[in-house]
């Protein structure tokens, strides 16, 4: 988000410190300095962007959500959700990188054993460990309760079958949270769900291969890739919390600010293309004036740049209750399916202001346009965003 009279209203309504707005000037100069100068590039080739992370390690960005004494500064949601924006109104593949990364930080925070959060939390917080969940399976998609990669005890371990598939960051992640089943017998399904944290010794664990990295419209750079497990053998004392039977619970908690940053993933997109076709609408003229004020193309911005401010409002409430401390699916979900439709619609019409010229490589809008529709698909559909918000709408009795 520039620094506009738009961004300064936010700063004073959100009350961010003044770390944090240092926090969001400095990922918003790494954004327009080094990010989108070469984004387009990356993308093309579908290229790993390995300086970039670096960049983005030296930044703090993979410890933002990790407070001392585990990492050094650990910033509000409010606050997370602007970063994410501003890094996805670069390259959204590059907030895929740290969206996993921080909801396995933040089930380390809220239910890991203090042995669990000092072992991986310091070294996930500078970014010399990254983490990523493992959810989807080839059968299951959304319907995590009903999962089939199974976990089996033995004496001091854990013996994993199963597979997983659309695992991001799945090759250069070394810690996996990994939700599966444990107890097959368990009434109702979703008791007998753990998360299991697995972690790969120079990037290999027996029993565990990564297969293909799939193929994909957009989200380029960033490995989605498939899980295999083969009898995969875990410590005991790799459930997390130490408490089998609570992953379902856990992870559900987790994807709340996972949705967050989805949510912020999409406006971001959103904004760069809201962005680009503005001042492609003052360059470019067409019967003698420039094409923004033909009334046509003019209504377009005008419905683009609010359907943007909208879903920016509504993600920074979903970040503003993720601080209370309380629940916040609602709220999540709802910034989650209203930004990425609007994203879907804006990076559509931000095609349509560009004419012949949005459809051309040489123009970032089409990768907009094909990155856009990942959020509308991930981290549960937006058909099953609109079921938990409407069962939280009758638990809760309305808004």
């Amino acid at each position: 988000m520039s620094k506009t009279a738009t961004g300064e209203a936010d700063d004073i309504v959100l009350k961010l410190s003044e770390e944090e707005n240092a926090i969001v000037d400095v990922v918003r100069d790494f954004v327009d300095r080094k990010v989108r100068p070469q984004a387009r590039e990356l993308e093309h080739a579908n290229a790993y962007p390995e300086a970039l992370i670096e960049q983005m390690k030296a930044i703090g960005i993979f410890g933002l959500a990790i407070p001392e004494p585990y990492g050094v500064v650990k910033v509000s949601t409010p606050c997370y959700a602007l970063v994410a924006e501003e890094l996805s109104r670069g390259w959204m593949s590059l907030t895929g990188a740290m969206g996993g990364h921080t909801v396995v930080a933040k089930l380390l925070l809220e239910f890991g054993t203090e042995d669990q959060k000092s072992r991986y939390l310091p070294r996930m917080a500078t970014g010399q460990l990254r983490a990523t969940m493992a959810l989807t399976e080839p059968r299951g998609g959304s319907d995590l309760a009903h999962l089939t990669t199974n976990a089996t005890r033995a004496e001091d371990s854990w013996a994993i079958n199963g597979a997983k598939t659309w695992i991001s960051n799945a090759r250069k992640a070394d810690l996996i949270a990994l939700l599966c089943r444990t107890d097959p017998d368990a009434t109702p399904p979703h008791t007998g769900i753990s998360i299991l944290l697995i972690e790969k010794i120079d990037g290999a664990r027996g029993g565990l291969t990564i297969a293909k990295d799939l193929p994909k419209l957009g989200y380029k750079g960033v490995e989605s890739c498939e899980l295999f497990f083969d009898d995969c053998r875990v410590p005991a004392d790799a459930v997390l919390g130490h408490e089998p039977g609570r992953g379902f619970q856990q992870m559900m908690r987790g994807l709340e600010v996972g949705r967050i940053n989805v949510a912020a993933r999409a406006t971001g997109v959103a904004k760069a293309a809201l962005d680009d076709a503005l001042a492609y609408a003052q360059t470019r003229e067409s019967f003698g004036k420039p094409i923004w004020q033909h009334q046509a193309v003019g209504h377009l911005l005008a419905d683009m740049a609010t359907k943007y401010a909208a879903a920016h409002q509504l993600l920074l409430h979903a970040a503003r209750v993720m601080d209370t401390g309380g629940r916040a699916d609602l709220e999540a979900g709802m910034a989650k399916l209203f930004a990425s439709e609007v994203a879907m619609q804006i990076t559509l019409d931000a095609i349509r202001v560009h004419g012949g010229m949005g459809y051309s490589t040489e123009f970032d809008v089409e990768r907009y346009f094909r990155d856009a529709p990942l959020m509308i698909v991930g981290e549960g559909t937006n058909e099953i965003q609109r079921n938990v918000i409407a069962r939280q709408l009758v638990s809760r009795g309305g808004l």
